[in-house]
Formats: C-alpha cells, structure tokens, sequence
C-alpha cells in the first residue's frame, strides 16, 4: 500500500468520476472545491481518523466542512455503494468472487453516540454501534449493516442475505445469492433456516447446545480478516459520525476500497 493511501489514482478516479453527481452550471456562489480533491480529504479522514476541522489545509483537500458536506451529498446520490457494485462487478467478470459460500460475523463494537447506537453487551455502561458483514468465501465485502450494539446477530442474517446487490460482470442474470451461508451458533434459528432454504441457500450454520461443526472456523476465518482490513481504517474502528448516513457512506467506501485493492492484485 502507498505511504499516502488517501491519494487517488487516475484508475480509480476514472470509476468514480462518472459516478459523481455534476454541479449545476450556473450555480450561485463562488466555484464549487475540485471533486478529487474533496475525495481525497475524505480518504484522509477515513485512512487516519482525524477530526474534520483539523485536516490539513496545506495538503490541498480544503476545508474540513466542505469534504463532510461533500461526503453527505455523495452518500445522498448513492456513489459509494454504486462504486462498491462496479468493483464488485469488475472482480466477477475476473473469477475472483466465490459464490459456493458466503460468511457472516459481527465481532466488534465501535463506540460513540448517534443514530444505531445502544448498551453494549460488553460493558452496558457504555454505548455503541455494532457492524453485521457478509462476504463472499474468499472474503470479499458484500454488504455491511450498522446497528446497535445490543442488537443480537440472528436478527441480521436474512437482511444481510437480502442486502447483497446484484452483481454483474458475467453472462446472464446478476447474481445476489451465494450457495450456502456459514455462521456461528449466534446465527442458529429455525425461522432463518427455512427462509434461508427458501431462498436456495444451504444454512451452514452451528446449532446451540451442539458441538460446533468440524472444519467451520477455517472456512469462516476469511470474514474476521476482512473485518481487520474494515478497522483499519481508523475512522472506523470507533464510530465518531451521530449521523448514521455519514457512518454508512464511510462504510461504503471502505468496502469499495478493499475491493480495489483484491483487483488490483489482479491488474498487470
């Protein structure tokens, strides 16, 4: 990874321009910050975790309020997630998606106060938000919800199912559903394995008061890495946005880079 991460290549840029919402022509007011180096004062942010009012001036992003209100109006216009389908997209049509399974968790907390927060059941003195992911079997983001902190795991599985997009990039239909779905006894209920079946998805998932099934957690193994390469961005690794859509859009953008990164592995 470069030293300065939050810098955007002219590959990247060449996705997410057309994706931007343009600017009216004549709008009032003096001429509106260059949308590149907006983006690259919200990787700032998201790389380092930085408070908006302290990114720096002489690094060319501009001011820390135009980056944040550029973030909402971007999330508003849904880039970020149409960014994580084109990638999501591009890694289809590679080979690199392995729909045979898909792995759900939600291990971690991140802490603050806002909107999707409440007791954790680590510590119920203290507050916070809780990340539900489901990736592909090779790890591979493909939706993430934020809730509460106290909100229990099964409650999420068949949004995360349902929360997949369509994925393009080869011949035919778009494709939104894995073979099988594997979790932890966290996940175990009845009413989810029957929808789950319904959706001709095979539930791998361990049963409570039962031993756990033999070789599980080394097919999971590759969604708590991915929740690693998640927290690395450290303005997620503890929640500071109260507004639940500028979390998300951060959220959006995190999956989208981790994203471009396994495709870049791939680029010459």
């Amino acid at each position: 990874m470069s030293n300065k991460p939050w810098i955007v290549g002219d590959e990247l840029w060449a996705r997410i321009e057309p994706l931007l919402p343009a600017w009216p022509e004549r709008s009032p007011g003096p001429r509106p910050m260059d949308d590149r180096l907006c983006l690259q004062g919200i990787l700032f942010v998201l790389y380092t975790g930085i408070a908006w009012q302290q990114l720096p001036p002489e690094l060319g992003f501009g001011p820390g309020q135009t980056c944040w209100r550029r973030l909402g109006r971007w999330q508003q216009a849904g880039v970020f997630e149409a960014l994580h389908r084109l990638l999501l997209a591009e890694l289809n049509a590679a080979g690199l998606i392995d729909w045979t399974r898909a792995c759900v968790d939600a291990p971690t907390y991140a802490r603050k106060r806002g909107e999707a927060t409440g007791p954790s059941p680590v510590d119920r003195r203290k507050t916070g938000s809780k990340h539900h992911l489901i990736s592909d079997g090779g790890g591979i983001p493909f939706h993430v919800i934020t809730t509460a902190a106290n909100v229990n795991d099964v409650t999420q599985t068949l949004d995360l199912i349902d929360g997949i997009p369509p994925v393009a990039g080869r011949v035919g239909r778009p494709r939104k559903r894995p073979d099988a779905l594997l979790g932890d006894k966290g996940y175990d209920s009845k009413p989810n394995r029957r929808e789950l079946r319904r959706r001709r998805i095979l539930p791998v998932i361990s049963r409570r008061g039962e031993p756990d099934i033999i070789g599980l957690g080394t097919l999971r193994y590759v969604v708590e890495q991915t929740f690693a390469q998640l927290h690395q961005f450290k303005r997620l690794a503890i929640r500071w946005e109260r507004r639940l859509d500028l979390h998300n859009a951060f959220v959006s953008l995190a999956c989208a880079l981790i994203c471009w990164r396994r495709l870049n592995r791939q680029i010459p």
